[in-house]
């Protein structure tokens, strides 16, 4: 699958943008704080209905103005199907997003249509921050080929939000019957998410383990360890018995929503003894085997965004990442930098067509004619 022309109004720095697209390499070349990376998260955007950086739709829509406006047309190869998607932002109003003009009545119908994978600098969140951060990355893994996993997270968060909001009741006693059914449902929920993730763990982490390997030319022991309040007795029983506990908290301590990705470099926590370039080489090798776990899972390619990934790496490193990106099973790549010998390095193998764009300001131009 491809991106063949997208077209951006007003999408926080980019006022206007039309691109006709290589079905290969795209590469956005200029000084931090031109545009590349909004650039890169509008693709994101076109997949995943929100931006990869910042949660609040008014916030990405261009300062000066009150509509934004994403559309992009995709071809599927396999299938010879061609997609339009369209979406359209307007401060203090619900966004639209539709199908070849057909409008979604839930976004999550959308997700997994156009798998993406996206590698940032921000991704260092990944093994720096919090456990929410890493129960994302499962999450987004997972739901963009297993649609049945993605409603059950909506149909959890809804249960957890009730609950939440029935313990939080003052001066009155619970409903306990709605309290049972909101239980009831959490834990429903909860055992397939937990199931679904831990079956996602255990078929990712070799191929995660092979990534790690090649990129950074070492014998580190990478791991993960899924850590869950439900590995071991039963759900409903755990939530009833914290009921109490919860009442007096305001909010539910039990549940998938408190589960960690704990990732470990030789057995300890990757965040307290990872180097700069080890926590890098961890996250994109991470993505990485995202990027193929959907290309095994899935009916198409997935796209893949590559954000100034290469700072902060040794020249081993970039070499390999480059001979593994330049390899056929890759598809549609987008690449941002701003150092031109990094592209080049990637160009000089890949013998399909690409193109090379300059980023100033907000405005985007092609600079090469291949």
């Amino acid at each position: 699958m491809n991106l063949k022309q997208l077209s951006i109004i007003n999408y926080k720095n980019l006022a206007q943008v039309e691109l006709d697209l290589s079905p290969k390499i795209n590469c956005f070349i200029g000084n931090n704080g031109m545009g590349k990376t909004n650039l890169l998260d509008a693709v994101y955007y076109l997949s995943f209905c929100k931006s990869y950086t910042n949660p609040v739709d008014s916030q990405i829509i261009r300062h000066d103005a009150d509509v934004c406006m994403l559309q992009g047309k995709y071809e599927f190869p396999e299938s010879g199907v061609v997609e339009e998607v369209y979406c359209g932002i307007r401060r203090r109003q619900k966004k639209q997003f539709k199908r070849n003009k057909k409008e979604y009545e839930r976004l999550s119908d959308h997700v997994g249509l156009i798998p993406l994978v996206m590698i940032s600098p921000a991704d260092n969140e990944l093994i720096t921050g919090q456990s929410e951060e890493r129960r994302r990355f499962m999450d987004i893994a997972i739901s963009q080929f297993d649609k049945e996993y993605l409603h059950s997270l909506v149909r959890y968060a809804k249960a957890l939000q009730q609950r939440n909001a029935l313990l939080k009741t003052e001066g009155q006693p619970i409903d306990e019957t709605l309290m049972e059914l909101w239980e009831e449902q959490m834990a429903e929920e909860g055992c397939f998410i937990y199931e679904r993730r831990k079956a996602f763990i255990a078929g990712f982490t070799p191929i995660f383990n092979r990534f790690c390997a090649q990129i950074s030319r070492s014998n580190e022991k990478v791991s993960f360890d899924y850590v869950s309040q439900l590995s071991e007795g039963d759900f409903r029983e755990k939530l009833l018995r914290t009921r109490q506990r919860d009442m007096l908290i305001g909010h539910s301590t039990t549940g998938v929503h408190r589960d960690e990705l704990e990732m470990l470099l030789d057995g300890f926590p990757i965040k307290k003894v990872g180097s700069q370039g080890q926590n890098k080489t961890y996250f994109v090798s991470l993505k990485l085997a995202q990027f193929h776990f959907l290309l095994e899972k899935g009916k198409t390619t997935p796209i893949l965004l590559l954000d100034d990934i290469f700072d902060r790496l040794d020249a081993n490193r970039v070499e390999e990442i480059v001979k593994l990106i330049s390899g056929d099973e890759f598809g549609q790549i987008f690449i941002s930098d701003t150092n031109r010998e990094s592209l080049d390095g990637i160009l000089e193998r890949t013998h399909n067509g690409h193109h090379i764009y300059s980023v100033r300001d907000g405005e985007i131009n092609r600079i090469n004619n291949e």
